[in-house]
């Protein structure tokens, strides 16, 4: 027998499964782990705030689901009388009246004003804030939570006095420039003016979150696309229009989107403005709700109008996945 029949033949290994569980191959590679969590492990952990939520949303909106199709006023509030069932009658009451539509337009047109200018002075606050030494951005950034964190009540009062007809600072102010008196001069003698001071209101109380918000965004845009968009031979219009603007998209339409929710649903700011008593120039959605519901004692009408505006929020809820999914896409 020759030396080369002697040898000994090489068997090559034989590839081996990992022991179930270990995460490595037979060579001691890293290798998938099987996963053996239950799909009811993150519904386990959401139980507690679904629960909370559940009970804190859930009575009063299946309570004001019921009181829009009953008739239920002050003899049913103290039990004199029980509830009555009247399907849709507090609905077609409401959509055939037509001061219920003057106060949706005064609401949407409200609302659309507050959104508009609050978006824009956002976003101009936060451009600016970019172009500012470090002490002054920390410095702008501590009065605006400062604001922000302000209680509606005390900001509300403010406002009340800065343009107070006989002791307002406002008027004082634009008295002092020449040609212009204003002494005495009642901002709420007509809607459209004292809606426009609480829309500033508004407006003061909502621009910091944006700002705060989108100077996040800001500091997430690349400068290197920027500056090719300056070699380009791009201006700073063009820059924020084409590179700075569709970056920003999805935090805008978020803001927005949240911006309209907030201010369809001012109550606050008119009902303690008006000193518990709007007039019927300054009611919105929200304050027409209430006087229905606890000045006329008429709750099913109050609840329905209160419904009404749920559901145009839901439309701008809506709204705002659809905007958000198409942006997914895109991406």
């Amino acid at each position: 027998m020759s030396a080369a029949d002697t040898k000994t033949a090489k068997v090559p290994p034989t590839r081996q499964s990992p022991p179930s569980g270990t995460g490595k191959d037979s060579q001691g590679r890293p290798g998938k782990k099987r996963t053996t969590d239950g799909g009811g492990v993150p519904w386990l952990l959401l139980a507690p705030c679904l629960l909370i939520l559940l009970l804190v949303l859930g009575y009063p909106v299946v309570r004001l689901v019921t009181l829009a199709f009953q008739k239920f006023g002050q003899p049913q509030l103290w039990g004199f009388q029980p509830a009555e069932w009247i399907g849709f009658d507090n609905f077609s009451n409401i959509l055939g009246d037509a001061e219920f539509w003057t106060v949706t337009l005064r609401t949407v047109v409200f609302a659309v004003g507050a959104v508009v200018l609050t978006m824009v002075l956002g976003m101009l606050i936060a451009l600016l804030l970019q172009r500012v030494s470090g002490w002054v951005k920390v410095l702008i950034n501590i009065v605006l939570v400062a604001s922000w964190g302000m209680p509606i009540i005390v900001a509300t009062a403010i406002f009340k006095w800065l343009f107070d007809a006989d002791y307002g600072v406002l008027n004082y102010l634009l008295s002092k420039l020449p040609g212009v008196d204003m002494v005495g001069h009642n901002w709420f003698a007509s809607g459209p003016q004292g809606l426009a001071v609480i829309m500033l209101l508004v407006v003061w109380g909502a621009v910091p979150f944006v700002v705060i918000t989108l100077g996040a965004g800001l500091t997430q845009v690349p400068k290197e696309l920027e500056e090719a968009a300056r070699l380009d031979g791009a201006g700073a219009w063009g820059v924020f229009r084409f590179v700075t603007l569709p970056i920003l998209k999805p935090i805008i339409v978020m803001l927005t989107t949240l911006s309209v929710i907030w201010d369809m649903g001012v109550f606050p700011q008119v009902y303690v403005m008006r000193n518990g008593h709007p007039e019927p120039e300054f009611q919105l959605l929200t304050t027409y709700s209430f006087d229905k519901a606890f000045v006329v004692n008429d709750y099913g009408t109050g609840s329905a109008i209160a419904l009404v505006t749920v559901i145009l929020l839901l439309g701008v809820v809506a709204a705002y996945m659809r905007q958000m999914l198409k942006i997914g896409e895109v991406e």
